[in-house]
Parts: C-alpha cells; structure tokens; sequence
C-alpha cells in the first residue's frame, strides 16, 4: 500500500473514530446525567429544553494538547488544561463566583505570559510603543487582552456553531498566510487539525454538544496564545490584522462592560442582552421556525458577516490603514444593528 493511501485510510479512520466517541460520550454523559447544560440560568435558554452534554472542551484539550506537545510546549498544556478544569469547575456549577473565576484566569495568564514570554512587539502607534516598552504595561496588556478574548468567546458562546465556526473561519484565514507552515505542520496534520474542529461545529449545531466554559476556555487561549506568539514572530504583518481577527468576541466583552455600567449592573453578571440573543429574539419573533433553526440561523448570519471582515482585512495583510478602517466600519454596524435589535426587543416587551 503507498503512502498516499495509507494517510488516505488514517484520516478515514480518524474521522468515523472521533464520530464514534462523539456518540459514545453523548449517552454516557446523558445516561450519568453528568456535565448537562440547562443548570436555571436564564442567559442559557435560547436552543431547547432538553439538556446536552458540555463535552466540546474535552475534544479541544485533547487537540490543543497534541498541538503543544509536539512542540514541547510542555508548560503551555499545564496551562491548557488548567483553563479545561476551571471550565469545568464553571459548568458544574463548583465554583459560582463570577470575580474569583475572573481571578483564577488572570493567574493562570500571568503564568501563562511569563513562561511564554508573549509581548506586544509594536502597535504602530509611536506613544503607545513608548508605553509598552515598560515590561510592566507590556505584561499588564496581554494579561488584559487574553482576559477580553476568554470571557468575550464565553459571552458569544450562548448560539450553536458561532464560537467554533468563528474559529474554524480564523483556522482558515491563518493557513492563508502560512500560519501552519511556520510551525512546519504537514498537511494531514493541518486536515486532522481542522476535522476535529469542523466535528465538533457539526454537533454543536445540531445540539448534540456544547462547549461549555471548558471548551470556551481552552478555544480562545489556545487561539490567543498562537496568535500572539505568531505577530512576534512576524511583526512586518500589521498587528491590527490579528486584532481584526479576533475583534468579535473582545468587542462584545468591551461592549457588554461599557452598557452594564451605564445602566449600573455588574460588568461581569449574565444577561441576555448580547448581540447574538437580541438577533435570536427578533428571528423568532419574526418567524414560525423552531428554536434550533433560528439559533442556527442566527450564527449562520453572524458567521457571514465575519467572514466579510476577513475577506476584506486579506486584501493587505500588511496595511494597518485597511485594517484598522475594517475594524472602525465593523464595530460602527455592530452598534448600529445592535441598537436596532435592542429597540426591537423591549418595544415588543411593551
């Protein structure tokens, strides 16, 4: 048998192995009644009423562990899994507080950024390199950075498929600018890399799966983290490209932040007022559909504009012009539609 064949019959394997124990752990968790969404949270409620398995984060760690290892990253899937614990602790309902869950992850990214030595190498602003060339702002910004990135990823998390496709759509973008081949990854491990990803996004739209905080978690800082470590690598690709890439997530947490304080709540408190629930309502309000279709059509549409933005930021990688007008016109519609929703809803309510 030629090699071609042989990786040809692994990937198969590989593919129908990962469905099997996608299945296997479905009915086991369900069976045990074990790691079950739907603990009474209001915030949780816009799929169905039936509970499924938290079990997307088990799948992640394991590839994000095997991503590390072979790089002997050894510290990092420390770290890795010590994000997968703390999710897991969160959807057990362990550990309730939402201010010492926001201090465990800021330890766990303090360890995280000094073994790894991540640094913002240039923001192509001069007063702002200045600023960072203190080790002591540098740190305290990527610690603040990956803090947005994590909870923000949690926040978009409430749609199925919407976190995960959104970074299966970043997976894809970085292989256009040969994120893979930097790190010398082969072809069938780029392709093991994406299926486990794209499996997961299947289950998890049709409600089989959910992340959960464990997968969340794991998810953005392993996305943070090589991103990260890839601009310093390649500080000649505009910084605000990589923060393009991961602007939706850590604007609607910057989002979230600034409209609880105007009405006086908790910046780190639930509810359901996130761009993706207020287009979930209207959908629903505006169709006869089921829950599931307009929560898979809400991610659909949000995916789509995503998308739009990646392939606009692509056009020149290397231009901060074009990237940081890509990110002021999405973060201008974002608000626009947002106000529209929000209106939309408690216009309704009344």
């Amino acid at each position: 048998m030629s090699k071609f064949l042989k990786k040809k019959m692994s990937t198969i394997i590989s593919f129908y192995t990962i469905i099997l124990v996608i299945f296997f752990l479905n009915r086991l968790f369900i069976n045990k009644n074990l790691l079950l969404s739907h603990s009474g949270d209001k915030h949780q409620k816009f799929v169905c009423k039936k509970s499924v398995p938290l079990i997307g984060g088990i799948f992640l760690t394991f590839l994000f562990i095997l991503v590390f290892a072979k790089f002997d990253k050894y510290f990092e899937i420390m770290v890795i899994f010590s994000f997968f614990l703390l999710g897991i602790f969160t959807d057990l309902k362990i550990l309730k507080s939402a201010k010492k869950r926001l201090l465990i992850q800021a330890f766990f990214i303090i360890l995280l950024i000094f073994f790894s030595k991540l640094e913002i190498i240039d923001t192509r602003v001069d007063f702002l390199n200045v600023i960072l060339e203190y080790k002591f702002f540098n740190f305290c910004f990527v610690v603040f950075c990956l803090l947005v990135l994590i909870n923000g990823s949690n926040f978009i998390d409430g749609l199925n498929g919407l976190l995960v496709g959104y970074f299966i759509m970043i997976s894809i973008i970085l292989i256009k600018i040969d994120f893979f081949q930097y790190y010398n990854a082969k072809f069938d491990e780029i392709l093991f890399f994406l299926t486990i990803l794209f499996l997961v996004f299947v289950f998890n739209i049709f409600n089989k799966l959910y992340l959960g905080d464990n997968g969340a978690y794991v998810l953005s800082i392993f996305f943070g983290l090589m991103i990260i470590e890839y601009h310093q690598n390649h500080p000649v690709i505009s910084p605000y490209f990589f923060i393009l890439l991961l602007w939706y997530p850590c604007f609607e947490n910057l989002f979230s932040i600034i409209r609880k304080f105007r009405t006086k709540k908790s910046p780190i408190s639930p509810d359901t007022n996130h761009l993706h629930q207020l287009l979930f309502y209207f959908l629903k309000r505006k169709n006869k559909f089921t829950d599931l279709m307009n929560n898979n059509f809400s991610s659909l549409i949000l995916l789509l504009f995503n998308s739009l933005i990646f392939i606009i930021s692509l056009k020149d990688v290397y231009s901060t012009s074009l990237q940081v007008v890509t990110i002021f016109f999405s973060i201008i519609f974002y608000i626009i539609i947002y106000i529209y929703l929000f209106n939309f809803k408690y216009n309704n309510y009344k």
